[in-house]
């Protein structure tokens, strides 16, 4: 996109392709929101460089381009209707001058961070749950090594003014779970997400026992209170954000990073969280994309309690009350820390299609989950769904109650 260097996008005609994309995808971040999901469905509909094209009016729109952004929309769970690709290019246009993605990348260098984007060997594959709402990008302040796997990745969340009571169990569980090898993902706030951090800090054996997902950019430790924490973070594990170096952590970013969060972890464990809670939030991403959610229970006379009971009650949530409980429901969606059950698992795994592997991936462990849920979480089909639960049920890997289905226990 030869235009583009006028805008600032220095020597993108001479650099690769993903470095390309890179430099685009930086441009993007500051233009777009996170889940902007017609800024994602563009990127998805034309790549990163020519979306940064259309966006800053340095490339023209095909005439069949909103059209396919409205069934990205549909599919990817997003607006059924939209006011056009116009009314979008109108609500980015402000930011265009702000554009300076080698200003962003020279920021992270000086910080020995770095950008990923999709395609890099170092992104993260679990985010591809997500779908249409996969950010386009991550900055991450800390050392450069391979990031855990979802089976590997516990989120610990819970409310900011935590009581002694949840200070006490997330310092328990992180710290226990960084002594069984897991990384610890929170969001980096005050109360159980720093508790969280500490404990993992104190336990860990693996090379990253704890990661900060950011509201804001990672040029900045916020909370102030909790910038030696947050630094030892970086240094020991990873603070990472999807928006750009200099973005403030406004309270919409806070609610769309803990998808972020979610998508990190194959368990996601609410310690402390009132009746409205950021961290119901994280547990409803958690939920919505297949993952297990788990909650502690606490006295019936605290509020910091009522949102795990409400969780509880409802059944989206799995009771845990030691770390031994939780690493057991890791094991089981993720990838097991034992050789002979990766085998074993392996062996039961090698006869099944893409679909059946996606769809067994979306069954829940506990409560069983309906047909229409399944096709939203698996991304299929009513059809497709309905005779892969009928493989998987011959398999013995699905199992049936009331016409609802969950993933049948194996040895």
């Amino acid at each position: 996109m030869s235009n583009s260097d006028a805008k600032g996008f220095t020597g993108m005609a001479v650099l690769g392709k993903q470095e390309r994309e890179r430099i685009a995808r930086a441009a993007l971040a500051r233009l777009m929101e996170p889940q902007d999901s017609v800024g994602l469905a563009l990127v998805r509909a034309v790549g990163a460089i020519d979306a940064l094209g259309i966006a800053t009016g340095e490339l023209r729109a095909g005439p069949n381009l909103e059209r396919e952004i409205s069934a990205m929309l549909v599919d990817g769970g997003g607006p059924s209707s939209w006011a056009g690709l116009p009314a979008s290019l109108r609500r980015w246009a402000p930011r265009i001058t702000d554009l300076a993605p080698d200003r962003d990348l020279e920021t992270m260098n000086r910080l020995d961070g770095r950008l990923i984007i999709p395609g890099d060997e170092l992104w993260p594959e679990q985010l591809e749950a997500l779908g249409l709402q996969e950010p386009l990008c991550l900055w991450w302040r800390g050392r450069e090594q391979p990031l855990p796997s979802v089976g590997h990745t516990i989120a610990l969340v819970g409310s900011r003014d935590s009581t002694s009571y949840g200070a006490s169990v997330t310092g328990d569980f992180a710290y226990g779970l960084a002594q069984r090898g897991f990384t610890v993902v929170s969001g980096g706030a005050y109360g159980i997400d720093a508790h969280a951090h500490r404990g993992a800090l104190s336990g860990g054996v693996a090379s990253m026992p704890t990661i900060a997902v950011m509201a804001g950019g990672v040029d900045r430790f916020y909370p102030s209170g909790n910038e030696d924490l947050l630094r030892a973070v970086s240094t020991q594990g990873a603070v990472m954000s999807e928006v750009p170096p200099g973005s403030a952590p406004t309270r919409y970013r806070f609610l769309q990073r803990n998808r972020i969060i979610a998508a990190f972890a194959s368990v996601t464990v609410v310690v402390e969280a009132r009746w409205r809670s950021g961290a119901l939030n994280t547990a409803h991403h958690a939920e919505t994309i297949g993952r297990v959610v788990a909650a502690v229970p606490g006295s019936i006379h605290s509020a910091n309690s009522a949102g795990c009971h409400r969780l509880l009650r409802d059944g989206g949530a799995v009771c845990v009350t030691d770390v031994g409980e939780i690493a057991e429901l890791a094991g089981a969606i993720g990838e097991s820390t034992s050789e002979d059950r990766d085998a074993g698992a392996a062996a039961v795994h090698d006869g099944l299609s893409l679909e059946d592997l996606i769809l067994l991936d979306a069954l829940p462990l506990r409560s069983a989950s309906s047909v229409e849920k399944l096709t939203v979480v698996a991304g299929l089909s009513v059809d497709a769904v309905r005779a892969g639960l009928g493989r998987l049920g011959l398999m013995g890997l699905a199992s049936s109650e009331r016409g609802a289905w969950k993933r049948a226990k194996t040895s």
